[in-house]
């Protein structure tokens, strides 16, 4: 009877300690990778406050655009480019020198004021890109009519 009731504590003792050994090297062989995984990159979305649709020659038009990241990762660049495919005009940033089309430029915020200035007498048409340097990219196309 006795017999039995030992039998019993040394198989459950047995049961226990094997639990409790692999127990220990799943967290052990968890552990394996040196590194820590940090997630850098973060997909981010471009907001723009409504705009005129029609500019003349010589006007100048203020283009008020957001970034908005899914993630805060503070070392997250931010470039713009753009290119005019029809009409004549000028493309700046706050009171800085115009872009010149195709050349990236740092965006020091995420929320800024782009001013568009209209040089010739016809339809203005031209895309900005604004990319992270992560790779993420987005496109915005601007359509002024004169």
């Amino acid at each position: 009877m006795f017999g039995k009731a030992i039998e019993n504590k040394i198989y459950i003792r047995r049961i226990l300690l094997f639990g409790i050994f692999m127990t220990g090297l799943l967290i052990i062989k968890s552990c394996e990778s040196p590194e820590l995984a940090i997630r850098q990159s973060f997909p981010f979305e471009l907001y723009v406050m409504p705009i005129p649709l029609e500019i003349s020659v010589g006007e100048t038009i203020e283009i008020r655009i957001e970034i908005q990241s899914e993630g805060n990762f503070e070392e997250a660049i931010y470039k713009i480019r753009y290119f005019q495919y029809e009409g004549e005009g000028m493309l700046q940033y706050f009171d800085s020198p115009p872009y010149q089309p195709n050349d990236l430029y740092v965006l020091p915020e995420q929320e800024f004021r782009l001013y568009y200035t209209a040089v010739s007498d016809e339809n203005h048409s031209f895309s900005i890109w604004i990319s992270d340097n992560f790779g993420e990219e987005k496109q915005l196309d601007f359509h002024f009519q004169n």
